[in-house]
């Protein structure tokens, strides 16, 4: 890759974005297509970002992805919001047009990316989502895509995960769902098709954190909670590393079938990455450069 006056730019712009692996998935799948682009990171902090945006127009970018803390509060800042996003609450992926820049969630195509490849009947099966954050918002809408009618959320916040059940009344998404606190969990596990983490407890490096304050804590469940799962229960843990989490390995000991989150961000960022040069990507070259990057097998 040959970074020239000539070169467009896109990125990702995130506090902190160090540890970000988009910039090697993306520049990996610009040099084998021979496109004249270069991904960067863009450290940007909270009270910045109006600024960072309108600086990004200034020098022609062409398009930008979002991570923690700007899904949201990007959304004022934007022109036009896609649907899907505006129902998600949340923007991962922004492109520039005539009418200034865009918004949407790539989000949702990666998390379903994997469930695509199997065959079910979604209609009928159950999803159990652990969380209630905007991760969860991704879950939903994507469980909601496939034609899942029985969504439970469960959280340990009583107040959030009320306004979290709310805050789909007036979407754009009919989302049938109903939230449980987590002295629930027992009650809403027992026939469970999918089983999705999108809390970060098993995170490295939050789970050095974690297991500190309490040893137990390197997964949401116990192994208990697992036990009235089955090998029909595909569980689904949006974490990447590390792989496989311990949320995972007990999913494997019941026999049930276990997607970790890297092929969601392989996906999302493929999306993402479509869009902003309007032609086919190479996913396997991103997955690739991803796997490498996470010392995994390729």
């Amino acid at each position: 890759m040959q970074i020239q006056g000539t070169t467009k730019l896109l990125g990702v712009m995130g506090d902190p974005v160090e540890h970000s692996l988009s910039p090697a998935m993306h520049n990996a799948a610009i040099a084998h297509l021979g496109i004249d682009y270069v991904y960067l990171p863009f450290p940007v902090k909270p009270a910045k970002l109006a600024t960072a945006v309108a600086g990004l127009a200034a020098i022609g970018v062409k398009g930008f992805n979002l991570t923690i803390p700007h899904k949201q509060a990007i959304i004022p800042l934007l022109s036009e919001v896609s649907p899907l996003a505006q129902s998600v609450g949340a923007v991962n992926t922004v492109y520039w047009t005539e009418r200034g820049w865009v918004g949407t969630n790539t989000d949702v195509a990666g998390f379903l990316a994997p469930l695509r490849s199997l065959n079910r009947d979604w209609k009928h099966t159950k999803v159990v989502i652990l969380g209630a954050g905007g991760a969860a918002r991704a879950v939903v809408a994507g469980c909601r895509e496939l034609g899942c009618t029985e969504i439970y959320v469960v959280g340990r916040n009583s107040d959030k995960l009320a306004a979290f059940a709310e805050s789909w009344l007036n979407t754009p998404i009919s989302v049938p769902l109903t939230v449980h606190p987590w002295e629930e969990l027992s009650m809403v596990l027992p026939e469970t098709g999918l089983l999705v983490n999108t809390t970060p407890i098993g995170m490295y490096p939050q789970v050095e954190r974690f297991r500190k304050a309490d040893p137990l804590r390197e997964s949401p469940l116990s192994d208990a909670d697992f036990t009235c799962l089955n090998s029909q229960t595909i569980v689904y843990d949006l974490i990447y590393t590390p792989s496989p989490t311990q949320f995972l390995q007990q999913g494997k000991a019941v026999g049930a079938i276990a997607i970790d989150g890297s092929e969601m961000l392989v996906q999302q960022g493929a999306a993402a990455l479509k869009i902003w040069i309007e032609q086919p990507v190479p996913v396997e070259v991103m997955r690739q450069a991803l796997h490498q990057k996470l010392g995994l097998a390729t």
